[in-house]
């Protein structure tokens, strides 16, 4: 038998498949020879993608610098500088907000993607304060590389978001804990298509001060004790245009050379979580951005086939920073002890962490959104002083198993929690550096979570720099 076969095409061709590859031959006017038209290959280079799968500070940043020693791209796909990666590299501590972790790792080039949003004069404030740490940062304009389609976060934009929390604590009582950098206002004025991007700062300037004035008009007459100096901010960010202008690139082209290129290793890392996504998350208790695995592709141009592995990352407990549903949380001596054992303060804020026990229907419910490839479980070594251990596994509601997570807050608020209760092992984990040397009942707990969620750990974190990060395969 012939390995080509041949049928009809409705449209007058023939489709069939040579070597096993489909083919739909098409035939051309005048009597040309045929075309063939192939199902395009596998692409040669994804994606990895590093996200948060409960409400962030999971530890995200160590995970990603861990990838990125051998990566060629690091790229920032969302959110601004509310988020906060920690970086521990040669006992120097360095704080990422904006910058992607990557910029540490010199043979690589670092991208912040069209969905991020920037807030110029905290970019290069940020460039600054880490340099001053250490050699890490050293050249870091050399490597990094802003999308034209980015937008700005301008100081207004920062002045509105706390008007805006204060007017939450005054009317409802209640405010939503937003850092205050401007985040949401930014992200509404794209939305409501008045914002302005990166591209028209460093294109014509006059007509960039236009649309500026403008908008700064718009919300000093939605908020009528809103002071903006715009002549101040105006020449001020025309210093930050020439700064700002060798690193900008379009965007979308950049991505779609690295990808279809010679081969690449390229690593996305989220900011924020799963469940601070504007659409998955615990809304209204959200960031204003798509921090969930959809954020990669609509952030940086990058098609669904070209997404790779996705990586979440778990804390071995539960944090929250500021205000919303926490289910597991622990207002006790327990929730004390992680807090201060863990050193639980956020890196943009400095606001101190609610914790509780581990959360596995939340981290389920992200991994649905996500699809994990696999987990990197953090700051296991926190447990080491419990005698026991315990992890949420089911929500009731007035008695009623819940089925999947829900979208309701108030829902949320009024959950029960069931529990499984596991021995701890009640002895340090730090020196360790292989998954056999861990307590056999910390290897339970590792392999309790694998079986719950279904999704493979590959490394468990048991202290702040590079080498406590365990590999398990």
């Amino acid at each position: 038998m012939a390995s080509d076969s041949t049928v009809a095409n409705v449209n007058g061709g023939e489709t069939g498949s040579l070597n096993g590859e489909p083919v739909v031959k098409r035939p051309r006017e005048s009597g040309s020879q045929v075309s063939s038209l192939r199902v395009p290959k596998e692409p040669q280079n994804k994606v990895t993608v590093v996200l948060g799968a409960q409400w962030g500070d999971e530890g995200k940043g160590k995970v990603v610098d861990l990838l990125a020693m051998d990566a060629d791209i690091v790229c920032r796909c969302q959110g601004g500088n509310n988020a906060g990666h920690t970086v521990v590299v040669d006992s120097v501590e360095y704080d990422f907000h904006l910058l992607p972790s990557g910029v540490l790792n010199k043979k690589a080039t670092s991208f912040i993607g069209n969905g991020v949003v920037i807030h110029l004069p905290g970019l290069f404030e940020e460039a600054e304060k880490n340099l001053q740490k250490g050699k890490g940062l050293q050249g870091w304009e050399e490597r990094l590389k802003i999308s034209d389609r980015a937008h700005i976060v301008f100081n207004f934009h920062q002045a509105v978001d706390g008007i805006q929390e204060q007017q939450r604590q005054q009317q409802e009582g209640k405010n939503l804990g937003t850092t205050k950098k401007g985040i949401g206002p930014a992200y509404s004025s794209k939305a409501a298509r008045n914002g302005l991007r990166v591209c028209d700062l460093v294109g014509d300037i006059t007509v960039f001060e236009d649309k500026f004035r403008l908008l700064a008009e718009h919300f000093q007459r939605m908020y009528q004790n809103l002071n903006i100096n715009i002549e101040n901010e105006l020449e001020q960010l025309k210093g930050f245009a020439e700064r700002l202008r060798p690193l900008v690139t379009d965007g979308v082209y950049f991505m779609h050379k690295a990808l279809n290129g010679p081969s690449k290793k390229i690593l996305v890392e989220g900011a924020n979580a799963a469940l601070l996504d504007i659409d998955f998350g615990t809304y209204p208790f959200v960031t204003s951005s798509n921090c969930t695995v959809g954020g990669v592709c609509t952030g940086l141009g990058v098609p669904p086939s070209h997404v790779g592995r996705v990586y979440g990352v778990v804390k071995a407990y539960t944090t929250r920073v500021g205000v919303g549903a926490f289910p597991t949380e622990l207002n006790n001596e327990t929730g004390d002890l992680l807090q201060s054992r863990g050193r639980e303060f956020g890196v943009t804020t400095g606001r101190r962490r609610r914790c509780g026990w581990l959360d596995l229907i939340l981290v389920r419910y992200a991994h649905m959104v996500n699809g994990f490839s696999a987990i990197a479980l953090t700051k296991l070594d926190i447990l080491d002083t419990l005698p026991e251990i315990k992890v949420g596994v089911a929500y009731k509601v007035n008695g009623k198993p819940l089925p999947s997570f829900p979208a309701n807050m108030d829902v949320l608020t009024r959950v029960t929690v069931e529990y499984e209760t596991l021995p701890g092992w009640c002895c340090s984990t730090e020196a360790v550096r292989s998954f056999e040397e861990l307590p056999p009942q910390a290897q339970s707990y590792i392999r309790f979570i694998e079986d719950f969620l279904q999704v493979p750990v590959k490394w468990v974190g048991v202290g702040k720099s590079r080498e406590s990060m365990i590999k398990l395969f």
